[in-house]
């Protein structure tokens, strides 16, 4: 029996995220949490965290940078985390999380500012990559600001090369997802709001050599195309939203370990996928919930 593939995750954006816990709160006074927690967000993060729940053999690859990128690094090796990460010069951004327990208002996400990587980490990433033998997964996950940069084309150019010796998984948006969608991707999976930036505004738009799609639209519907071509919509259970921040991630990492490491077709994978990514929307954190009794 061939052993199955190592899967990488790669987060072009990391986050140094504190979040922040409220009974409630009032827009425009001086608030005092009730309760703070750090941790390291990015979706190839959320992605990773749940390949670790699965038993999944995989790396998280990421920038750092700054006093920001140093306790991210001091938080993912804390947790454990099997991760390579690239040094750059440009500080890793931070982002804040408030919650209110009242309910009163929904969980919000403020995000800082970009911070691309340098060129130095760029092409010491891309270069990591074409270190790795055949036939592995990488899947590139997120936001990727300064990818149309000069400073990005060793990496863009160790991804088009891994795409035909490996395969390539996109879960972006923006400019990185105007281009990965020409390249032979093994799995693209995108949200109906990322579809809809897509020339002609829809998936029809996508080229047909791309034989494999996920369409996720919240808790409404999930669209899918097979290795075969064929089309369908499935539906998540229904549950009661606390936080739906990492529920698509929570959603690619099952897929990818269904689909990659144990076979299983698209279909398949994305019926399996579906409750774990509702619990995790029924519950706070990323990969926290508890796990359905009927998976």
């Amino acid at each position: 029996m061939s052993k199955p593939p190592h899967l990488f995750t790669l987060t072009g954006n990391l986050l140094a995220e504190d979040t922040l816990e409220f009974e409630t709160w009032t827009p425009g006074k001086t608030q005092r949490a009730r309760h703070a927690t750090f941790q390291v967000g990015g979706k190839g993060i959320n992605v990773a965290k749940m390949l670790r729940r699965l038993g999944a053999a995989h790396t998280a690859l990421a920038f750092t940078g700054g006093a920001t990128g140093r306790a991210c690094e001091e938080w993912l090796h804390a947790q454990g985390f099997a991760c390579r990460l690239f040094t750059t010069t440009t500080p890793t951004r931070r982002g804040t999380v408030v919650r209110d327990r009242s309910g009163a208002h929904a969980e919000t996400t403020f995000l800082g500012a970009d911070s691309p990587a340098d060129a130095a980490a760029l092409k010491a990433c891309g270069d990591f990559l074409d270190a790795q033998p055949d036939g592995q997964v990488l899947a590139l996950c997120g936001s990727f600001p300064g990818w149309t940069s000069p400073d990005a084309a060793p990496l863009r150019a160790a991804l088009q090369r891994w795409a035909r010796r490996g395969a390539l998984v996109a879960d972006t948006y923006g400019p990185p997802l105007n281009d990965l969608v020409a390249e032979p991707l093994a799995l693209l999976k995108i949200n109906a709001d990322e579809a809809r930036t897509l020339p002609g505004g829809a998936t029809a738009a996508l080229p047909s050599a791309l034989h494999r799609w996920i369409v996720t639209d919240g808790p409404r519907t999930v669209r899918l195309r097979d290795g075969a071509g064929a089309e369908e919509t499935l539906f998540p259970p229904p549950v009661r939203e606390i936080s739906p921040t990492g529920s698509g991630d929570v959603l690619l990492a099952v897929v990818l370990e269904a689909l990659f490491v144990r076979g299983r077709p698209l279909r398949e994978a994305v019926l399996e996928a579906l409750p774990l990514a509702a619990a995790n929307a029924a519950h706070p954190g990323i990969a926290e919930f508890p796990w359905p009794s009927e998976v």
